[in-house]
């Protein structure tokens, strides 16, 4: 039966209410009290948008009648055309890149005086400037970092307000992949009273677990901008689903314009424990009241699990042995380019779990909030990593250039946001940086190593080291300020390794695919090496030709040897940009989890077309 239509006048209407209900969550009504969605409104529709650099658009006054209007998430490479000359390169897939505008206007009633207005950026990249109403609020350069800047002192009450986004993403080249430009993961616009929570001000460990009994500890930031000392009550309930499985309350004294952290150890009986198989989830409620009246209120998920790891025993998660199967990811989403999109962000940890792997590399960046949340829904263990480089350039315009500045903010902004997922068991800092050799790299590794544990003490740090020459072991004193040292392609040295440095705790960050029968076998003999993730699980855009086979007579070399245009996807990946696995996949899957049936598959000899060649990720 051929499929109807949804009438013009229909998609109208749903139209006008989505705006209805958008206007009266960005008017910030009072009757969302208490509910935490009224800290939190989605701020993704009816943005406008143009490409190239308008240094007036800042100004509420500017014409933008002409702009296209779109809803974000927003990646304008991936709508552009492929070319060679392109200056993304073969790093950036051959896609387009530059500068563009946003925009946006809003209301806020005059009644809403005196709450805290802020606007929350997953990402945007990259180096971006936020306006509101003519007046720059901030620059943020890193396009992996969320950010938050405070609206309130430029506000216009009952009246149009202006947001304007500039997005500078022309300085090529500034990365080894395809980075995606524009505002490409969620935006929110957020209030609240003088009196709150702070942004990223919840912490969650659970660092006493049993069969019996669980202790979680919760850190709270609670803020009082007002001029007057402030008594309010704040009250913390745990739930699983439906039922409560805890509960805490303390009244805090807050002087004017002060700031307090407050510590609640609450007690669950008979936990359900986060893991891979058990992915359990549980809920954290937070409402602030003073006298009976309620003036913020929040969620926070989390999970209950334990983590420990050792050279002499290996990694244990809820007091069990476990061994990562791991997978490197970029953050693109193939044909839809880096936009973030919520299922799309979900489908890669769905095509990881089927694959078999148990963990994700967040190579070689911040991920997506929705992605991390997924990891915690479907239970993916995760290495969320901070930089590909560190002072010294890979490309002209990489991180290296704002390192000195940013790192402290960019860790921080990593940290806080994502401390509280249960599927991050560990830290990332860096990857493969080029002043290896040099003196300072040790110290510049324990500053990252000590700022992380500044606001995350429970999960250790890693790094991924490689050598490309015979100077291995020249970096055990960089190994050392590690908790577990990420190996790159060289796994083949655990052994004699362990025997130089008998404590250390090795995992394999990045391995080809090819390898996987060596590394599984080392993985399974030595009980210091928990884990190998290899280089990738999902293909991805840019490195483009990393993986592919070809030829005699084609293009010959690997993919930072020369162009390979047109190719402008890895092709590296145990799965493909479509979703569909390779034979690589079925076969690392059968190695690392007994339960899996036998897989056939079909290679193409040689000489049949032609003779094929490979590259060192084929």
């Amino acid at each position: 039966m051929k499929k109807k239509k949804l009438p013009l006048v229909c998609w109208d209407s749903i139209k006008l209410l989505t705006a209805l209900f958008l206007l009266w969550g960005v008017c910030f009504g009072a009757d969302a009290y208490p509910g935490s969605e009224y800290r939190k409104q989605l701020f993704d529709y009816d943005w406008k948008f143009k490409l190239g650099d308008y240094p007036d658009a800042s100004l509420n006054t500017y014409d933008d009648a002409d702009w296209r209007i779109l809803d974000l998430p927003h990646d304008w490479s991936i709508e552009g055309t492929l070319d060679p000359e392109n200056p993304m390169g073969n790093d950036g897939g051959y896609f387009p890149a530059g500068m563009g505008w946003y925009r946006k206007s809003f209301e806020i009633p005059s009644k809403h005086k005196g709450k805290k207005v802020g606007i929350y950026f997953e990402g945007v990249y990259m180096n971006s400037e936020v306006f509101i109403n003519g007046k720059s609020v901030g620059i943020r350069p890193y396009g992996y970092s969320s950010f938050y800047y405070d609206l309130t002192p430029y506000l216009r009450y009952d009246d149009k307000n202006i947001i304007a986004v500039r997005v500078d993403n022309s300085q090529q080249k500034n990365c080894r992949w395809y980075t995606g430009t524009g505002i490409y993961r969620h935006v929110w616009l957020t209030a609240m009273n003088a009196v709150h929570i702070e942004h990223w001000g919840i912490a969650i460990t659970t660092p006493e677990v049993s069969e019996e009994r669980a202790v979680v500890q919760i850190k709270t930031i609670l803020r009082n901008e007002t001029s007057s000392d402030r008594q309010i009550t704040l009250t913390t309930k745990l739930t699983k689903g439906n039922d409560e499985a805890g509960k805490g309350e303390i009244k805090v004294d807050l002087p004017a314009n002060g700031i307090k952290e407050i510590t609640q150890k609450i007690f669950v009986l008979y936990p359900a424990l986060w893991s891979p198989e058990t992915p359990h989830l549980y809920n954290a409620h937070f409402l602030v009241t003073e006298a009976s009246d309620v003036i913020d209120s929040t969620t926070e998920s989390f999970g209950i699990r334990t983590v420990t790891y050792s050279a002499e025993q290996g990694l244990f998660l809820n007091g069990k042995r476990i061994i990562l199967n791991g997978g490197c990811l970029h953050h693109d989403n193939g044909c839809l380019g880096a936009a973030a999109y919520d299922r799309a962000e979900e489908r890669k940890v769905e095509l990881m779990k089927a694959a078999g792997f148990n963990a994700v590399r967040t190579s070689h960046n911040i991920p997506s909030e929705e992605f991390l949340h997924a990891c915690d829904r479907l239970g993916l263990l995760v290495i969320d990593e901070t930089f590909d480089g560190w002072r010294d350039s890979k490309n002209q315009y990489d991180y290296s250039i704002l390192f000195d500045q940013w790192w402290q903010r960019d860790i921080e902004s990593m940290v806080l946001r994502d401390r509280n997922h249960p599927s991050i068991f560990c830290w990332s800092i860096g990857n493969e940086v080029i002043e290896r050799k040099k003196l300072e790299v040790v110290t510049t590794a324990r500053k990252l190593a000590d700022y992380v544990h500044k606001f995350d003490p429970s999960r250790p740090v890693t790094s991924a080291l490689a050598a490309w020459d015979n100077d291995w072991e020249i970096y055990d004193p960089l190994a050392a300020v590690h908790e577990i040292v990420g190996y790159n392609y060289l796994l083949h040295r655990a052994p004699v390794d362990h025997q130089r440095v008998p404590s250390r705790v090795i995992m394999q960050t990045e391995s080809y695919p090819r390898d996987a029968f060596a590394n599984w076998s080392l993985v399974n003999g030595y009980d210091y090496i928990i884990g190998d993730f290899v280089w990738t699980a999902i293909d991805y855009l840019g490195e483009s030709g990393i993986g592919r086979f070809y030829y005699a007579g084609e293009s010959e070399g690997e993919h930072y040897q020369r162009n390979h245009y047109p190719w402008h996807g890895a092709y590296c990946g145990d799965i493909d940009l479509t979703g569909w696995r390779k034979p690589i996949s079925h076969y690392r899957d059968l190695l690392y989890n007994p339960d899996k049936k036998l897989y056939l598959a079909v290679k193409e000899p040689d000489n049949y077309y032609g003779k094929v060649k490979e590259t060192l990720w084929s």
